[in-house]
Parts: structure tokens; C-alpha cells; sequence
């Protein structure tokens, strides 16, 4: 560090690199810290910002604070929140587990930014008024979760929901073979199954709706252990409807603080929700390799839109490179909530200790879990097309048709019907004609594949 300046805390003087923002503190745990190379996300760092000036709103709406000091934490808040100064943000995810470091590194700048030679802005006289860490931290990660997945998530999965649904509709008249065990079963539609991924992505969606009434209630005001001390009484309420008017989405303060300090229950319960979301599109990012498999050795139902080059040694081999892309997407969030479930119980006494590492892992998997469902919808689903050839083949030769004609016939000569055509590689309807009283015409009638596809036996006559 050839060009420094020496700020002072505490424990006394050190070097600070002259253009950066921060100060001592921060510099400490830059140097304690050279652990990853991975720094907080831009979303927590939003929150801090968002929580620094809301929180001066409050205090001076309280008569605690100074409007010209009020005026300036904010308009440096705001420098935060934006992304503008996302550069003087540079300390490790893996530092105290409270988060000290950040909530500091957010006060030194923000005091940096608002001091002038006339009004000097301390750092946690007023910065930090009425807050600590241990409440400011679980306060920026609910809020970030809050904002991201409403902003983000919850409308990438809603564009998916509408991509299934519109497709569906297109296909809504297809039929193709079912498959259980991945073996061949009664048809479906491709609407079908189209419909039947909107609607699991639907009720993931209610169910991050539910959690988030959870996640929105803030510690903040509960300060070093919950009890709230060094901040005035109506602090908590106060800054959440501050926070509330600033981002347009309903945040509340808990009314037990000491919850959302001492644990994270909350947001291993997000992070719960964003793992059924990712099985959820780990199983159609499957089914649709599955479905697009071969051209020539596997199902090939479908082809998925040719995107790259699939090999650098087989030429014309093309990949699908969505959906596997989508597959490591949920097994990364997976692997987060891991993170996530062990971090949340971490918590001694009065206070949660890996706060940093649930911030970083919690916002990553909204991050990726919103952009990946959006390639997946619209880079493979919406413009996937059908085989129908070999669509329609495979659903004539199912010798598992039979399973319509049990009413009729009986479960017994059915397998018989069914062995036999698998075993000539006939049709169904040739080796019905032969070992049953029914005609050609009763047959396809019962056998109709568009039919088959609507359920009971009301539906077969």
C-alpha cells in the first residue's frame, strides 16, 4: 500500500488505502479476513443502505437526531443502496459471525460520504444510532430475501407458470406415451404434463408467499441481545414503516426481538422453500432431457432448441445445455440450504454466529433459482418442438393400451393381450381381434388415445 492515509479506532492507528471510504475498522477485517475472495452480495449491501436510512429517518422522527445530520446519513444511504459504492465493500463472507465487519464497513462509508468540513457524521454515534450489528444483520438479510424474492423470484417463477400454460395449450390435443418406472404407461397429453409443471410451480410460489409473511417481521430495535438497549422503545416500529415506505413492501417489528437475533429460523425455513423449488425444477429440467434424448437412441420425443456446439471432438452433436445448466442450479441450492440448516443452528445463547455465510448462501439461490427458471421457460420449454412421428409411434405400439380394455375383458386376459403384442411387436388392437369377441370398431373406440388420456371408465364407453 504505497498510497494510505491513518485512520484511527479503538485499538489504535493503521493504513487505509487514501481513496477508500471506509475506515479502521473496516481495514481490520480486510487484513484478519484474506479468506475466499468473496465478498457480501449487492442485495445485503442494498439492505444496509436501505437500513442506515431508515433508521435516521426514525431517529429523528423520534427527536434523537439532528435534521442536517438526518439529511446527510441519508443521502449517503442512498450512494449505498444504489450500487455506487459497492467498490468500498470489500471484506471477506467469512469474517465474525455476527456480521460486524459489514455493519461497520457500512458506517464507516456512509460517514465518509456524509461528513463535510462543517458537519462531521460519526460512524456509530450516529450512523449507527439505535442499532447494533446483531440486530442490523438479521435485519439486512430479511429484508434482502424480502425484496429479491418479491422482485425477483416470484415473478421469474410466475413467467414460467405462463410459459408452461401457454404451451400447453398449443399441445393440448397431443398425446403421447406416459411412463412410470420409466416404463411405458397409460398416455398423456403433452398438455398435460405441461400443465402439471405450471401447477407445481404455483403452489411453490404460495408457499414462498406464506414464508415471507414470516421473514418480513425485523428484529431491528432489539439492538445487542433483544432487549433493545441504547434505542428508544418506539424505535422498532418506526423504522419499519420507514423501511415499508421506502421499498413499497409491507415490512413489521417482531415482537419478540430476541427471535430474530438469537436465530434464524426464518430464513432456514426460505431457505427450505427455495430447495422444494429446486427439486421441483430439477425434475422438469430431467424430464426434458429425457424427452429430448437420442435423436436416434433415446426417446426423442422433443428437440429442444439447438443453442452450441454439444463436443469438441463429435461433430454435429448438440447438447441440452439449458436444462443442465438448470440441474446444477438446483443442486447448488440444494448444497446452500445444507450451508444454510447448519448455520442456522448456530446460534449460542443470545446470539446467531454465521450470519454472514446464510446471507451469501440464502441470496445466491434466489439469484440463480430466478434467472436459471427464466432461461429454462423461455430457452427450452416455449421453444422446444414435438416429434410427432415418433410420438404417435410409440403410442400406437403401447401395448400397455390394454390396461383400457380391463373392464371389459379382465385383468387376466389383458396381461395375456399385452405380453403377446409386446412379444410379436403387433398392435394391440390385431392381438385384441384375435383373442377376444370384440369388434375392430369396439376396439379403437375403447383404445382411442385422446380418450385414454381423460380418466375413468364413464369417459371409455
Amino acid at each position: 500500500m504505497t498510497d494510505y492515509r491513518i485512520e484511527k479506532d479503538s485499538m489504535g492507528e493503521l493504513k487505509v488505502p487514501a481513496d477508500a471510504l471506509y475506515g479502521a475498522q473496516t481495514q481490520r477485517a480486510i487484513n484478519n479476513f484474506p479468506i475466499s475472495g468473496l465478498t457480501m452480495p449487492r442485495e445485503f449491501i442494498r439492505a444496509l443502505g436501505l437500513i442506515k436510512a431508515s433508521a435516521a429517518e426514525a431517529n429523528f422522527s423520534l427527536g434523537h437526531m439532528q435534521e442536517d445530520i438526518c439529511e446527510a446519513i441519508i443521502q449517503a444511504a442512498d450512494s449505498v443502496q444504489s450500487g455506487d459504492v459497492d467498490q468500498h465493500f470489500p471484506i471477506d463472507v467469512f469474517q465474525t459471525g455476527s456480521g460486524t465487519s459489514s455493519n461497520m464497513n457500512c458506517n464507516e462509508v456512509v460517514s465518509h460520504l456524509a461528513s463535510t468540513e462543517k458537519l462531521f457524521i460519526h460512524p456509530n454515534d450516529h450512523v449507527n444510532m439505535g442499532q447494533s450489528s446483531n440486530d442490523v444483520i438479521p435485519t439486512a438479510i430479511a429484508v434482502s430475501c424480502v425484496l429479491n424474492v418479491t422482485q425477483q423470484l416470484i415473478p421469474a417463477l410466475s413467467d414460467f407458470v405462463q410459459v408452461c400454460q401457454n404451451k400447453a395449450d398449443e399441445l393440448n390435443a397431443v398425446v403421447k406415451t406416459g411412463r412410470t418406472h420409466l416404463m411405458d404407461a397409460m398416455p398423456v397429453t403433452f398438455g398435460q404434463e405441461l400443465n402439471t409443471w405450471a401447477s407445481t410451480i404455483e403452489t411453490n410460489i404460495n408457499r414462498l408467499k406464506d414464508t415471507l409473511k414470516r421473514v418480513s417481521q425485523l428484529p431491528q430495535g432489539g439492538t445487542a441481545v433483544g432487549t433493545g438497549i441504547n434505542a428508544d422503545e418506539r424505535f422498532g416500529d418506526l423504522f419499519a414503516k420507514k423501511l415499508s415506505a421506502k421499498t413499497e413492501v409491507n415490512f413489521s417489528s417482531m415482537t419478540n426481538k430476541f427471535d430474530g437475533i438469537s436465530a434464524q429460523d426464518n430464513i432456514v425455513e426460505l431457505s427450505g422453500q427455495l430447495k422444494v423449488i429446486a427439486t421441483t425444477l430439477m425434475k422438469v429440467a430431467n424430464d426434458l432431457r429425457w424427452m429430448n434424448s437420442g435423436p436416434l437412441a433415446g426417446i426423442g420425443e422433443i428437440e429442444l432448441p439447438s443453442l452450441q456446439p454439444g463436443s469438441s471432438i463429435m461433430p454435429g452433436k448438440v447438447n441440452p445445455v439449458i436444462p443442465e445448466a438448470m440441474a446444477m442450479v438446483c443442486a447448488q441450492v440444494i448444497g446452500n440450504d445444507a450451508t444454510i440448516t447448519v448455520a442456522g443452528q448456530s446460534g449460542n445463547f443470545q446470539l446467531n454466529v454465521m450470519l454472514p455465510v446464510i446471507a451469501y448462501n440464502v441470496l445466491q439461490s434466489i439469484h440463480i433459482l430466478s434467472t436459471a427458471s427464466h432461461e429454462l421457460a423461455h430457452n427450452a420449454i416455449k421453444e422446444f418442438k414435438v416429434n410427432y412421428d415418433a410420438v404417435n409411434e410409440n403410442v400406437g405400439k403401447n401395448p400397455i393400451l390394454v390396461t383400457a380394455l380391463n373392464a371389459v375383458i379382465g385383468y387376466d386376459l389383458g396381461a395375456k393381450i399385452a405380453k403377446q403384442a409386446y412379444k410379436e411387436k403387433r398392435s394391440v388392437l390385431d392381438v385384441t381381434l384375435e383373442n377376444t369377441d370384440l369388434t375392430e370398431q369396439e376396439i379403437k373406440e375403447i383404445l382411442n388415445p385422446i380418450k385414454l388420456t381423460t380418466g375413468g371408465i364413464e369417459d371409455q364407453k
